[in-house]
């Protein structure tokens, strides 16, 4: 099984969508809100060096924005 983070922000469109999909294929994943959590958004941008959410890592695999494909292939639901 592969460990799957997400960094979102409540208000974030593309990471409800992202969210969804997850449950949707009964994807276990880690969600930071890191529009109240200071620490994980300073651990976002080190790792990515965005500023934008959602950004998805899997296993070691980063993605910025909502790429469904790009996610369905990692996961190996493409």
């Amino acid at each position: 099984m592969q460990n799957v983070t997400i960094y979102s922000t409540p208000t974030c469109h593309f990471c409800h969508m992202a969210k969804d999909f997850f449950t949707a294929n009964s994807i276990v994943y880690t969600d930071y809100n890191v529009a109240t959590d200071l620490e994980k958004r300073k651990e976002m941008l080190e790792k990515s060096g965005q500023m934008g959410v959602p950004v998805i890592l899997i296993d070691n695999d980063l993605i910025v924005g909502f790429d469904r494909p790009r996610i369905a292939q990692l996961l190996g639901l493409a």
